[in-house]
């Protein structure tokens, strides 16, 4: 089964992930990284966008990505770097497992839904757990 999503839903199923997913990265020993001006830009853009409003750490990190910037999965074993562009997103969130991917879009998702998606758009698969 495929299923075909939007932009804009794919950035939220993935937004969603990093809020509730990002803090596995460390059973799997790795570690994200992105250039701190990239990221206090997309800060300041996000403040200057809403300025009523505080921006968490996971809306600058998708206000880096819309910008055009590239995330970082780093696995510090063997120094291999994996992107995470929003191009990447578009592509690849609708390729997360069917079952997974349907937790999400039917708002019954947890950090297992999180991991595979986030795992599906910087390696293609899910290759943990």
């Amino acid at each position: 089964m495929n299923i075909n999503l939007t932009h804009e839903e794919s950035e939220a199923h993935f937004y969603n992930a990093i809020c509730n997913g990002l803090g596995e990265l460390k059973y799997y020993d790795l570690d994200l990284d992105y250039d701190a001006k990239e990221y206090k830009a997309a800060k300041q853009q996000l403040s200057d966008k809403q300025p009523d409003t505080q921006a968490c750490w996971e809306d600058v990190l998708m206000e880096m990505l819309r910008s055009g910037n590239t995330l970082w999965i780093v696995d510090p074993n063997d120094d291999e770097r994996h992107p995470i562009t929003l191009d990447l997103v578009h592509e690849r969130v609708q390729q997360t497992p069917v079952n997974h991917l349907m937790n999400a879009i039917n708002e019954n998702d947890d950090a297992t839904t999180a991991d595979c998606i986030i795992q599906t758009v910087v390696y293609g698969d899910v290759i943990y757990g």
